[in-house]
């Protein structure tokens, strides 16, 4: 795992200013200033732009501090975290945040400044961890609370950035553990064939792995409303039978990207202290080939009693998700809320940057809106379309896992999933769990996506 961890610098440590100026308040701003500093800011060409850090000198020949350009709104708009995409670059210490600026721009600044400080650097043990610059926890916003959201978020890049072959379901169920034993949550870990009764399409897509298939559950808190979180926590995936094509296989170290993301937002609930009554379920297999592999056009009776045809080995992730769901269903929690990189299709209607949701709550999904403009965490909802509903029931069968349609292959999977709760108001995200290309505060590679939108939506759909 990543040895950088995040943290503000110590508040009683000197710190130089950084002065956080946008293309309207530059020219005031600098006719206050000295008029070497002026002219030095001048002949660089500073304007403020969104990102844009220049060092100011001191009159010992150091540095005296920096100006950090915020850009316009519009700039903002575009580019989240953007001011802070070459914090990097500044000299290691510590550094105070100067200026009139908004509240929220200040929890975004100081967020961002956390998010860039992570490496992955485990398979590099001989390069150093050069000292970084970091930032004081600005006046106004809840430091702690964005700590353990950059903490989680840590957790999260890690076990997806960590190949599978040094994440398997073993290794998941040991970091699952280890984020249990750190909160003092209460686990229980069913393995292998003692699944095949209990959880047959968990232990359908597993068997043919060497690596067997396990049920990974964690208990939290004693009292407050019961919230169910279950992540997808397929370690990789060939596709089975119906294999992936090369190029496709590609990223599949990221398809347990759905529960490394509900392990982060666990960690956000139990270290924030939430009072509510916390059940986080994970399904953990590898979907790979063998003698024993699930076919096409198998049948399996799922955990609730419905029937499944499976159309397509590779759309394994519905099909374990739904046995969890079942599991979870059974409890009547308040909320049940599963993620999971799950199609495709969900890339191709928004791209990478944000996480589909489906709610069958319209108060549960504006919380969520509103719980992502606060954690600057982007989601978008799509609908579950009960019309779609008899594109998934084959005839042969309840449920097809995989129907050859050729639309709406997001819907038609959530729709799937519904199926499997029953007594729980139900929310499902379709994450994608990677970025493609470095962006400002998260590097190409494994990233969360969805979680501090649910920490900040959780008061207004729970109450709390």
């Amino acid at each position: 795992m990543s040895e950088m961890t995040p943290g503000f610098a110590d508040p009683a440590a000197p710190a130089r200013p950084l002065h956080a100026l946008t293309p309207q308040t530059l020219q005031a701003w600098m006719a206050s200033r000295p008029a070497p500093e002026q002219a030095w800011l001048s002949a660089a060409g500073f304007e403020a732009a969104l990102g844009e850090i220049r060092l100011l000198p001191g009159a010992d020949g150091g540095v005296a501090g920096a100006v950090l350009g915020l850009g316009t709104a519009a700039d903002r708009a575009r580019s989240r975290f953007g001011a802070v995409k070459s914090v990097a670059g500044l000299p290691a210490g510590a550094w105070a945040l100067q200026g009139e600026i908004a509240q929220s721009l200040r929890s975004e600044i100081a967020l961002g400044w956390l998010l860039a400080s992570y490496r992955f650097d485990r398979y590099r043990p001989g390069k150093s961890q050069p000292e970084v610059a970091r930032l004081v926890a600005p006046d106004g916003v809840d430091g702690r609370r964005l700590l353990e959201m950059a903490r989680a978020e840590f957790l999260t890049r890690d076990l997806i950035n960590t190949p599978a072959g040094d994440l398997g379901p073993a290794e998941l169920e040991a970091a699952f553990l280890a984020l249990a034993a750190r909160h003092g949550a209460a686990t229980q870990v069913l393995r292998g064939e003692h699944l095949a009764a209990g959880f047959p399409l968990v232990h359908a897509v597993g068997r043919a792995s060497p690596r067997a298939p396990r049920i990974l559950e964690l208990r939290w808190g004693a009292e407050g409303p019961a919230l169910t979180l279950v992540g997808k926590g397929v370690c990789f995936d060939t596709g089975g039978l119906n294999i992936k094509s090369g190029s496709g296989m590609g990223l599949m170290k990221k398809d347990m990207g759905g529960a490394a993301t509900v392990m982060g937002l666990a960690q956000m609930i139990m270290a924030l202290g939430l009072r509510l009554r916390l059940r986080v379920i994970v399904p953990a297999v590898e979907n790979v080939i063998a003698g024993n592999a699930l076919k096409p056009k198998d049948i399996l009776t799922s955990r609730k009693g419905l029937t499944v045809e499976v159309n397509d080995t590779d759309a394994e992730g519905r099909l374990i998700l739904a046995d969890a769901l079942a599991w979870a269903d059974a409890e009547r929690p308040d909320l049940i809320l599963s993620m999971a990189t799950l199609t495709g299709a969900a890339r191709v209607a928004v791209g990478p940057d944000l996480a589909p949701f489906y709610a069958d709550s319209d108060a549960d999904a504006a919380a969520l809106m509103a719980g992502a403009a606060a954690g600057f965490d982007p989601v978008w909802r799509l609908p579950f379309h009960a019309p779609y509903e008899t594109v998934i029931e084959p005839g042969i069968a309840d449920l097809d896992n995989a129907p050859g349609w050729g639309f709406a292959g997001s819907v038609t999977a959530a729709l799937f999933l519904h199926r499997f709760v029953e007594h729980a108001r139900y929310l499902h995200f379709d994450i994608y769990g990677h970025t493609p290309a470095d962006a400002p505060a998260r590097p190409k590679g494994g990233v969360g996506q969805g979680a501090r939108a649910v920490l900040e939506a959780l008061p207004a759909m729970l109450g709390l």
